[in-house]
């Protein structure tokens, strides 16, 4: 199994930004964590990250034909991306949108995800157990 890891806007400021919500794990520190659950489970990943959404879209393009699945940390771009939407959508890959922080307890407009009702599931609130929450899914989940 192949899975395209995206991950959105700000996300390269781990580990300094906002601690106390995003918790101390670099997105490197994250990406080898689970690269090596990864191995375990016989999965082959790919770790990208951009804050420019016209580049998530052009990824999320792109992996039709080469990945199985896709775990999207849209981060804002979740909220606001109708254009990460219709590419979800567009593709036919199955996504796993996951957050860091739960964001159903945070500000009111973090409560809206403009890709969940096109994912497959949503993982929030474990830090960067998310991650591996989402790669667990992705490789046992027997509904593909």
């Amino acid at each position: 199994m192949k899975i395209l890891f995206l991950n959105g806007p700000n996300l390269n400021l781990l580990g300094q930004r906002e601690p106390e919500i995003y918790g101390s794990l670099t997105l490197a520190q994250i990406e080898a964590k689970v690269r090596k659950h990864a191995a375990k489970l016989g999965a082959e990943v790919d770790f990208r990250q951009s804050n420019s959404e016209g580049e998530l879209v052009s990824w999320i393009q792109q992996a039709r034909g080469s990945f199985d699945l896709i775990v999207l940390n849209a981060a804002a771009y979740t909220h606001t991306s109708i254009a990460l939407r219709d590419a979800i959508s567009a593709v036919g890959i199955p996504t796993i949108e996951i957050h860091l922080s739960n964001v159903y307890r945070r500000e009111e407009f973090r409560h809206r995800s403009m890709i969940a009702p096109v994912c497959k599931g949503v993982i929030s609130g474990f830090g960067a157990n998310s991650y591996l929450l989402a790669l667990e899914a992705a490789v046992n989940d027997t509904r593909k």
